[in-house]
């Protein structure tokens, strides 16, 4: 093993970061997860730029990126336009190295081009869901104190009305004499030269939703991007370069992120990036595009059974299940009806991508997988001692990536004697398998996505009817997990879940507003005051309106938990 002493990385001579807030808000050094590269391909140079690396070698003329209509992006279009961009981002917007940029926008070869440019410039990108809403855009950016954002024109609405204080916002896609594609047209010809990062320049800053509702921001390097496509896709998924990714977690996901752009490029492969990628969008695009390697969530591969016989899926040779627990019989299920064995993972924001996983004859159905090559694992108690085979306890990793959340005092939760602990109740079995028991907090796992049931409380408490609100998961069969509001009203009143809902959509992206809603008289809590969760996710729910699917809740692929 290859450790690595957090000491030696925080060295601001070795940053190329002219903006140092990401580095000196990393945690201390005593708080780090000890990190191992114990691969021969996990040990990387001092100086290193993933957006140069990812861009570096391949053929210009090979296809990168692929859309529902127009010609693919080639390797060369591709690095064309992301040296233009990030020449406008140094050159005309003022972003120097370590300024965090915003990136929002659906999924689209633009939206990928600008994440690489950021890098490329030494930046640090913030990539956001284009769902998500002022109130959730405003707290993100005054986390990260972002400083610029690079938006699609269709999503600078919502951005706009965060109102973040100082914020440059440049859009794209549009005609305005401002507009990014009009200004890169401007912008000097030729190769722009990569920053000079160190390959432990905070290159990301991922948010992951808390269950104490406030996000947290995850840091990651410019190492770390590489080690995931180094670990679980080279050792794992085994890509090609002819082959085709596609999926339908989008780029503000780590899943995504990692499945649709850096998975890809790093292999040489290209990927179909579609801005609407939900199952009956999925199956029509596997069958036009000659997709091979297709990652989403359990939901999505329960909804497509039900249309595979009106789909081609030949071209399909991997599929990845991430997000939420597989189950047994959807494994089987899709390996009946399409020869497919589906790769399960478990990932996390804290640690980019996929640490457990297995493919091939080493699945087990039922089973989450065995440690990826460069990872370990274990199951702990709650002092951190390893248990048995068989006794179910926490989840605890530790690989060549690891937690470093941006000034969050739950960093110590996360990082216990060295490991990660990820908040997943498991047992590992006598054959080394992982198999995954529940969530061991209060986050509610819906077709993928996580959902911090505190920040659902705290959007319905901002209505001027509500006076008290408690928001659980209940199981589904088809989702996982499904977001029931328990919420009790100022006298008078009236019950009406669907006029909340529409509050809510004003406040939360879709994805977080719940299913279902009910007015209790009161919520149930001890002789001290506090909420007693478990007795309403114990109890049946009644006087529900029907579930209805919140708007734009098309794409049920999510992140790695």
């Amino acid at each position: 093993m290859h450790p690595v002493d957090p000491a030696d990385t925080l060295a601001p001579a070795h940053s190329a970061h002219v903006d140092t807030f990401a580095r000196d808000h990393l945690p201390p050094p005593e708080q780090w997860p000890e990190l191992l590269f114990d691969l021969p391909g996990l040990r990387y140079p001092d100086r290193l730029n993933c957006a140069a690396e990812l861009l570096a070698g391949t053929d210009p003329g090979r296809p990168a990126f692929h859309t529902p209509s127009g010609p693919p992006w080639t390797y060369g279009h591709l690095r064309d336009r992301v040296d233009r961009i990030a020449h406008v981002l140094t050159g005309q917007l003022g972003v120097v190295p370590g300024n965090r940029v915003l990136l929002r926008g659906p999924t689209t070869p633009w939206l990928a081009a600008c994440w690489l440019a950021v890098l490329k410039a030494g930046a640090v990108a913030v990539t956001v869901l284009a769902q998500q809403r002022p109130h959730e855009l405003r707290t993100i950016c005054g986390i990260a104190r972002v400083t610029h954002a690079l938006c699609d024109l269709r999503s600078v609405d919502d951005l706009a009305r965060a109102g973040v204080p100082g914020l440059r916002i440049t859009p794209y896609g549009g005609d305005a004499p401002d507009d990014l594609l009009l200004r890169i047209t401007g912008a000097p010809d030729g190769p722009f030269e990569p920053a000079d990062t160190a390959a432990d320049d905070v290159a990301l800053i991922a948010f992951t939703s808390g269950t104490t509702g406030r996000p947290k921001g995850c840091m990651h390097f410019h190492r770390d991007l590489l080690a995931t496509a180094d670990t679980f896709s080279e050792h794992v998924l085994r890509p090609r370069e002819d082959d085709v990714f596609a999926g339908s977690p989008p780029l503000g996901f780590t899943f995504g992120l990692g499945g649709l752009v850096v998975f890809p490029l790093r292999a040489g492969a290209s990927s179909l990036l579609l801005e609407q990628a939900g199952p009956r969008q999925l199956l029509p695009a596997i069958a036009e595009h000659r997709v091979s390697v297709l990652f989403t969530a359990p939901t999505a591969y329960r909804a497509m059974l039900a249309d595979l016989d009106g789909h081609d899926t030949g071209s399909l040779r991997r599929c990845v299940s991430a997000g939420e627990n597989l189950p047994a019989a959807t494994w089987r299920d899709w390996h009946e009806r399409t020869g497919l064995r589906i790769i399960n993972g478990i990932g996390a924001t804290e640690l980019l991508h996929i640490f457990i996983s297995a493919a091939d004859g080493d699945i087990r159905p039922g089973t989450t997988g065995v440690p990826v090559p460069g990872w370990r694992a274990r199951v702990v108690d709650a002092e951190g001692t390893a248990l048995p085979d068989g006794e179910p306890g926490l989840l605890a990793v530790r690989g060549p990536v690891g937690c470093r959340y941006l000034a969050d005092p739950r960093q110590r939760e996360y990082v216990r004697g060295g490991w990660n602990i990820t908040g997943d109740t498991y047992v590992r079995d006598p054959d080394g398998y992982f198999r995954y028991v529940a969530r061991a907090d209060d986050m509610i796992i819906s077709a993928g996505y996580n959902i911090a049931g505190p920040e659902v409380e705290d959007a319905l408490l901002r209505h001027p009817d509500v006076v008290e609100a408690a928001v659980v998961g209940r199981a589904d069969e088809e989702r996982g997990q499904i977001v029931v509001a328990h919420v009790v009203l100022t006298e008078g009143a009236r019950r009406d879940a669907e006029e909340l809902r529409v509050f809510l959509k004003s406040e939360l992206a879709p994805y977080k507003c719940p299913r279902e809603i009910v007015f209790p008289d009161a919520l149930p809590r001890t002789a001290t005051g506090k909420l007693q969760r478990f007795l309403l996710r114990a109890e049946p729910v009644a006087d529900a309106p029907s579930p209805v699917a919140p708007e734009g809740d098309t794409s049920p692929g999510g992140g790695p938990k």
